[in-house]
């Protein structure tokens, strides 16, 4: 059989394609019935249109004809029963002949096509394995477990093959071995001779690896015999197996045990057909038949509407020749449309003059209302006049005020004085103080030596009784020192550690502060979530109560003018929600309540409306007039409301205009650059984002702080820039990290609690030990003085020493009381001064009072004038902007009058030229002189639709049928050639394929038997291919004594004999097909040691006969009592380890 392409390698995930019963006779049987069916179909009759057409429509059905009888030529096209016997008794014989030559020579081994090593990493049980085969027989041995059979896996995937097809998993996963990520199989295929594919590319070899991993990727490389990559792609492998004739998923390459034991026993003879057909490629070709004899088919059918329209296309043709005729006679009703059309030219002059007409008049009107719009321009310009004049007396009684900064000069002075007043006052005190102190020392000093010389002149003591008292004075000094460098270690401990506590208190008081400051904000963040609950449930909660209730009321309402427009807040958004919101809220929050209404009359209808569901909110009558008011607006680089807000209704936006002056109001970050901005522009009003309200006029300005809203103040809900969702996530998070941030404060104070306690416990008893310290010091002080007065008495003294030391007293004691006198009367001075300053320093701080209240009044009166004067010029610009608008208009419709005065001379020149010089007399009007022309138009119309078309438009179609027609015939002619041809080639390949069915059949039929006879068995496999089945009968050496010659069903035989049955059916199918490999996994399994030798001498003297073919062969048996030549290769496996766990199948 001369070798084809094989069939597509599919992939893993592709489903194998299912095989009829009986495939080239279904073919071909179904493939004629379509074109029977085809050509037998009834056709239609032409009308009879004379004997041109009639001879044509007998050469149509001819050509029927001739194409039914190659049909039944075609199904004769398979053999019946009596060829098929004629043809095995002529080539029986010589089947028979080849096979005993054969089995005579050896074999060649192949030089493209067959494998040359197989390697595998992580693959099934294996973590590393490795192979290199023999280039004709390969034996893989090995126990059960050790992982033989992963041998004919891995060459599978390798190749590009199905998992399922290996019967050892459902997918490329389950290959890989337990508790890796990925795997990977090499496998190098011979690449040698005439016939090797691209081997400048590739080289000697053909290197095909393929990796997968759990994730279920999988990837190719294919390199030459060097290691280069030459390429990654699919398809490059099929082009490969296709090349060198490899069919990986054909059942007959690769047969596993169990798939061979299924296929023998359990099969049914419809199913052995199919798999003969499949291994054979015969269902293959079979099927590109049937899709042949599928694609005549569809060619006749549109053959047959080809040959059906040929007599309507000669039909049509005569039909647009007639019409031809017709239309040439439908030119004289044109000239009556050539008369209206000029009629019509006339017509539009006439209507382009009415026309100018009403646009003259309209400009007139225009240019009427002009002067009342003038005189509200003069009316507001004289109100900002008058505003203006009253702001220049406002600020002319400021600057005659003066300023306040002499006033708080002259106040400082007089304070700065006081004060260096009463601190000379209070050192005079200190100083009397002492010098009280000082007499009294003295006075006490004196006391005592006018005692001592008393004493000293009665005293006698002796020289034994002062040395004891020396010694015993020496011993109390040093006992008093003791004492007090022991009090002085006490007192610095105690004072560090009051200190310690001191800072412990300090921290204590700084973590109080910062929990209830925590707590206040989790009370508001709580607040916060109650809001956003409440716009969760309801989103115009910040508007009113009830107010979807509200709209909905409103929209059922009849109004006098449009219908209420609001709440406002409901088209107003902040840009920058973060910096601005709360400024906003103060500034805009209670107009975003508002509702607007364009009639006064609707204005007591909605209060009522409003109120009724207890919402009291502002109502705004303004007309729907979208006034420009960027003349208003400062310099683009200055912020203002209205750059800051998102505004989606152009009304909403000028409502905001006109009451809130959101385009000329500045805002500002922070006071100071409010300030800054306003100095810079010389005038106007702004806001600050710290709440502040700041005013700047000719020759001074002002500012105030905003008042801020209470906490339960529903405007908090407006401008939160998110979703209630949003906010309440964002709200909840911050009360969580409050209520976090609390709980790690209380355990931080109670540490410092704890440290507090401890450091006032030791404190206390550093205080028990100074206080007994110090009365231990002054028992030792009173011990020590009591010695001292001893010792001093029984020491002799110099009586005038005493008396001299009492004169210096007294002189010490008169200078103090003269330097004392001196001090009370420098204070009684200051004293009197401090009461003279303090009353001119309150009469400084009346006057300081005074100037504010005047300034402030006339601050007040001035704002209120600039407010006046800023709505008068906003009045004034507003209508001068109206007044230029109807300039404007007057302008625009003077325009549109000089161009239609234009148009209208331009529209006479041109019925002039089109109608000639003379005018038609009094035209009727466009609309009639239209319906008129339409109707002899629709006329003419009906008349062409009646021909098909104008005269050119027929001439045109005529050609056109003419085209049509022969394009037509010469197409069905090439037609007829090509399925004359498809068809004969097609038989003709029908007739091959029942010829390669039959010869292969008849050698599967031949060499069973052969193989049966070398175990004395006899058998037969019988062919049915009308009814599409495959039937095997077996007789054992033991049944022609036992059964009287009756053949066995393969299902009830042994175990042994079922498997040589198998070997000997696959070796006789093998001979049939063009694969140069060949692999059967434990052919042996269930042989007893009898049929195994046979059966393993047989395989081996057949590979050996075979030409350019490799067997890989694996059974579980020892191979020690079988011989082998130099064409024999065994690959014995290592035991299987233990305990790895199971494979994932």
């Amino acid at each position: 059989m001369a070798k084809r392409r094989a069939a597509s390698i599919s992939s893993d995930d592709d489903p194998s394609t299912p095989e009829g019963s009986q495939v080239s006779k279904r073919a071909r049987m179904e493939g004629d019935g379509e074109v029977n069916a085809t050509t037998s179909k009834t056709r239609r009759a032409p009308k009879d249109k004379g004997k041109g057409k009639a001879r044509r429509q007998e050469e149509t059905e001819d050509n029927e004809n001739e194409d039914e009888d190659e049909d039944e030529d075609l199904d004769q096209a398979s053999p019946d029963e009596d060829e098929e016997k004629k043809f095995e008794e002529e080539h029986e014989e010589e089947i028979r002949e080849k096979l005993m030559n054969k089995g005579k020579t050896q074999g060649g081994v192949a030089e493209m096509g067959i494998i040359e090593s197989l390697e595998m990493h992580q693959f099934m049980c294996h973590k590393y394995l490795t192979f290199t085969f023999g280039p004709q027989i390969n034996f893989i041995i090995g126990h059960n477990g050790s992982g033989k059979s992963a041998v004919l896996s891995a060459l599978t995937v390798a190749l590009g093959g199905k998992a399922t097809s290996t019967g050892r998993g459902s997918g490329l996963k389950s290959f890989i071995r337990e508790g890796q990520h990925a795997a990977e199989v090499t496998v190098v295929l011979k690449n040698l001779g005439d016939e090797a594919y691209r081997p400048k590319e590739y080289g000697k070899s053909i290197v095909i690896t393929r990796k997968f991993t759990k994730e279920g990727s999988s990837s190719y490389k294919i390199k030459s015999k060097d290691g280069r990559v030459i390429s990654t792609k699919r398809e490059e492998l099929s082009a490969i197996c296709d090349h060198m004739n490899i069919q990986v998923d054909n059942p007959m390459n690769i047969l596993t045990q169990d798939a061979a034991r299924q296929f023998l026993s359990a099969s049914q003879p419809a199913d052995k057909y199919k798999f003969f057909l499949r291994g054979t490629q015969l269902s293959q070709l079979s099927e590109e038949y049937q899709t042949c004899l599928e694609n005549i088919g569809q060619t006749q059918k549109v053959m047959k509407r080809k040959s059906e329209s040929i007599p309507e296309l000669e039909e049509q043709l005569e039909e647009a020749k007639a019409r031809l005729e017709e239309a040439k006679k439908a030119r004289e009703q044109r000239h009556k449309i050539d008369e209206l059309k000029k009629e019509m030219a006339w017509a539009h002059v006439a209507a382009k003059e009415a026309e100018l007409k009403k646009q003259c008049e309209e400009v007139a009107k225009l240019k009427h209302r002009i002067p009342k719009v003038q005189q509200d321009v003069d009316k507001h310009d004289a109100a900002f006049i008058q505003a203006t004049r009253e702001v220049e007396a406002f600020e002319m009684d400021l600057t005659e005020l003066g300023d306040r900064e002499n006033l708080d000069a002259e106040k400082n002075a007089l304070q700065a004085h006081m004060k260096e007043n009463r601190t000379k006052i209070s050192k005079y005190k200190a100083d009397e103080k002492q010098m009280s102190e000082n007499l009294s020392r003295i006075r006490t000093t004196i006391a005592d030596l006018e005692e001592r010389i008393q004493k000293e002149e009665a005293r006698a003591n002796t020289q034994g009784k002062r040395d004891e008292t020396a010694r015993r004075l020496e011993e109390a000094h040093i006992a008093y020192g003791e004492a007090e460098r022991r009090l002085e270690s006490i007192t610095a401990e105690k004072t560090q550690k009051q200190a310690e506590q001191q800072e412990v208190h300090r921290k204590g008081n700084k973590m109080n502060e910062d929990r209830e400051t925590l707590r206040q904000r989790m009370n508001d963040c709580q607040g916060q979530l109650a809001r956003c609950a409440e716009r969760e449930r309801n989103k115009l909660a910040p508007f009113g109560n009830q107010m979807d209730q509200v709209l909905q009321d409103i929209q059922r309402t009849q109004w006098f003018g449009n219908k209420p427009v609001g709440p406002l807040g409901m088209y107003v958004n902040v840009k920058d929600p973060q910096q601005w919101a709360a400024l906003f809220r103060v500034t805009l929050g209670s107009l975003m309540s508002a509702f607007a209404i364009t009639d006064p009359r609707d204005r007591a209808t909605l209060h009522n409306l409003l109120g009724r569901y207890r919402n009291n909110p502002q109502i705004i009558i303004s007309e729907v007039d979208l006034f420009d008011y960027s003349r208003g607006e400062p310099p683009p680089e200055i912020p203002t409301m209205l750059r800051a807000l998102d505004v989606s209704e152009e009304y909403v936006l000028r409502i905001l205009v006109n009451n809130a002056h959101i385009e000329n109001t500045v805002i500002a970050p922070t006071r100071r650059e409010l300030d800054n901005i306003l100095s810079q522009i010389g005038r106007g009003t702004g806001f600050s984002a710290d709440l502040y309200r700041v005013q700047r006029f000719e020759g001074g300005g002002s500012s105030s702080p905003l008042n801020q809203l209470r906490r339960d103040d529903a405007r908090h809900q407006l401008f939160t820039g998110d979703s209630p969702d949003a906010a309440r996530i964002r709200w909840q998070g911050e009360l969580d990290n409050a209520n976090r941030q609390v709980e790690a404060l209380n355990r931080d104070l109670q540490q410092e609690r704890q440290k507090y306690d401890a450091l006032g416990r030791e404190i206390k008893s550093l205080s028990d030990q100074e206080v007994r310290t110090n009365q231990e010091l002054r028992s030792l002080k009173t011990a020590r003085d009591a010695l001292q007065e001893e010792a001093n008495e029984a020491m002799p003294v110099e009586i005038q020493a005493f008396k001299d030391a009492i004169a210096e007293a007294n002189d010490e004691r008169e200078s103090i009381i003269s330097q004392f006198k001196a001090i009370e009367r420098s204070r009684a001075e200051l004293d009197t001064i401090q009461r003279s300053l303090q009353t001119e320093l309150d009469s400084k701080k009346a006057k300081i009072r005074d100037f504010e209240g005047r300034r402030e009044d006339i601050t007040k009166r001035a704002q209120d004038v600039a407010q006046r004067r800023i709505n008068a010029q906003h009045d004034k610009a507003h209508y001068l902007k109206k007044l230029e608008e109807e300039k404007r208009k007057v302008a625009d419709a003077e325009a549109v009058a000089d161009n239609l005065a234009e148009e209208f001379k331009n529209w006479t020149v041109k019925a002039e030229q089109y109608c000639g010089s003379e005018r038609f007399p009094n035209p009727r009007p466009v609309e009639e002189v239209q319906r008129m022309l339409e109707g002899v138009q629709a006329a003419l119309r009906e008349r062409e639709k009646r021909q098909g078309a104008s005269v050119d438009d027929l001439s045109n179609e005529v050609n056109k049928r003419q085209a049509a027609l022969e394009l037509s015939k010469k197409e069905y002619k090439n037609m007829v050639v090509l399925v004359k041809a498809l068809k004969k080639s097609l038989r003709s390949r029908l007739a091959k394929w029942h010829e390669f069915r039959r010869y292969i059949a008849l050698r599967c039929k031949v060499y069973f038997q052969y193989h049966l006879s070398n175990r004395g068995y006899y058998g037969k496999v019988l062919f049915d291919h009308p009814r599409g089945t495959l039937t095997l009968k077996v007789q054992t050496d033991d049944q022609t004594l036992t059964q009287n010659n009756r053949e066995k069903d393969p299902r009830s035989l042994s175990g042994g004999e079922k498997s040589f049955s198998t070997i000997c059916l696959l070796l006789s199918l093998w001979e049939s097909i063009g694969c140069p490999i060949r692999c059967l996994d434990e052919f042996d399994v269930f042989m007893d040691a009898v049929n195994r030798r046979i059966s393993m001498k047989m395989m081996i003297d057949t590979a050996n006969a075979s030409d350019c073919k490799q067997y890989v062969l694996i059974t579980p048996q020892d191979m020690t009592n079988v011989q082998f030549g130099n064409t024999v290769r065994v690959h014995r496996m290592s035991d299987p380890e233990r305990g790895q766990g199971v494979l994932s199948f």
